[in-house]
């Protein structure tokens, strides 16, 4: 710690670490390891405020300290944690990480009775229930008997264009609203 900055309260790190899940607060990063970073540098601003403080893994953190990821965007990611939390459970965070993270897969298989783990992404018009048009249901194991997945133990959500442009906005630092 630079001399003459005083250490982070207990309390604040343990708020801004919380918000971000104990991980980086990057959506397509979400490494484990986190360092505690000023949105607006300390010199500016001299204070720990739970507002100006964000979870970062050590190489966000740097890349943020050199401007390879613009103070702008850690605003808005920063301002993104807030809506997410405030609004989705921890599964349906885990969701919305995995496809900003695989822009390519349309469907997610989930155990059945997943709908209130998902009931917020579904209510909010981010996923619906049920497969994507284009992708089979009946797969073959290697033993020419089949696997169908329609049974009782798994249902499908299926990205919906409003999730994609959701998760798009997460990935890439911009307003959810």
């Amino acid at each position: 710690m630079p001399q003459g900055r005083t250490a982070i309260p207990a309390e604040v790190k343990r708020a801004v670490l919380v918000e971000a899940g104990h991980r980086c607060a990057i959506p397509t990063c979400r490494v484990g390891t986190t360092e505690i970073a000023h949105v607006k540098p300390w010199r500016q601003v001299r204070d720990h405020t739970f507002e100006n403080l964000i979870a970062l893994c050590p190489t966000c953190h740097t890349r943020f300290d050199r401007g390879e990821i613009d103070r702008k965007a850690m605003q808005q990611y920063k301002a993104n944690l807030g809506v997410i939390n405030g609004r989705y459970g921890e599964i349906e965070r885990r969701v919305l990480t995995i496809f900003a993270e695989n822009p390519d897969i349309k469907s997610i298989p989930m155990p059945a009775a997943s709908d209130v783990a998902m009931l917020h992404l579904v209510k909010d018009g981010i996923f619906r229930r049920g497969l994507a048009r284009d992708l089979a249901l009946i797969i073959p194991n290697g033993s020419n008997a089949e696997i169908d997945f329609v049974g009782g133990t798994q249902e499908f959500y299926t990205i919906t264009e409003k999730g994609r442009d959701l998760v798009q906005r997460l990935a890439e630092a911009r307003a959810l609203a």
